[in-house]
């Protein structure tokens, strides 16, 4: 509940200007260390990338397929799935907006269209995925004459080996995270359908959920600017 706070006596102790329920404390802690987690990953990336930037394949060469379209399109399906994914927010927010104002409805759309768009991006990333492992039509020449096409922990065609690691590990993890909250946001969904949140009085856990969902949308941006664009 909030408090009103008197000009007169804001410095005489006992208000509590930023009063924040335990649940969504424990979300942010979550994703303080969440984020150091990634960033961590995204300095090793951009170390490795550093050391070995003679021979490291570029994104723009890599990635420039597109669904049942001919021809090279450069990162065009990528920052089609960071569309969505950003879109995705845009509706999480609007779910927020409604909980607060307790129009159950407007909350069922809204999240309703959140999990649609999480669960397009990782259709779109498990295309993106099986591209990459097949690779493509001409490959790459290995020393005993065989031919090398798309990628594994192993080998790929694309380059070094260490920048299919990189992709699996680093989309695989953020992938790992969108799974996980269309999960979760399909279980607040239910019980925003059966009215648990009415009766609670109040729609805290979706706005908790959409801390997490917007973070999953921010730490994409940055992976899509460090592996795909820098």
């Amino acid at each position: 509940m909030e408090q009103t706070i008197s000009k007169t006596n804001a410095w005489e102790g006992g208000s509590r200007p930023y009063s924040v329920s335990y649940g969504k404390m424990m979300m942010w802690f979550f994703l303080v260390t969440d984020a150091l987690t990634f960033s961590g990953f995204l300095a090793a990336y951009g170390f490795s990338r550093f050391k070995y930037q003679d021979v490291w394949p570029q994104a723009e060469v890599v990635f420039t397929h597109f669904p049942f379209i001919h021809g090279d399109h450069p990162l065009l399906f990528v920052a089609l799935m960071t569309f969505i994914l950003i879109m995705s927010s845009v509706t999480m927010v609007l779910a927020v907006n409604y909980g607060h104002k307790m129009e159950k409805k407007k909350v069922i759309l809204w999240l309703s269209l959140t999990i649609v768009g999480g669960a397009m991006f990782l259709g779109s990333q498990a295309w993106e995925w099986g591209h990459f492992i097949h690779g493509t039509e001409h490959g790459r020449m290995l020393a005993d004459g065989s031919m090398m096409h798309g990628a594994n922990l192993v080998m790929n065609e694309y380059g070094h080996p260490l920048f299919a690691d990189y992709f699996f590990f680093i989309t695989g993890f953020h992938g790992f995270h969108v799974f996980s909250g269309v999960i979760i946001l399909s279980i607040i969904l239910i019980n925003v359908i059966k009215g648990t949140y009415e009766k609670r009085g109040h729609y805290e856990m979706v706005e908790k959920v959409g801390l997490y969902w917007h973070f999953v949308d921010l730490v994409w941006v940055f992976v899509f600017t460090f592996f795909y664009l820098v």
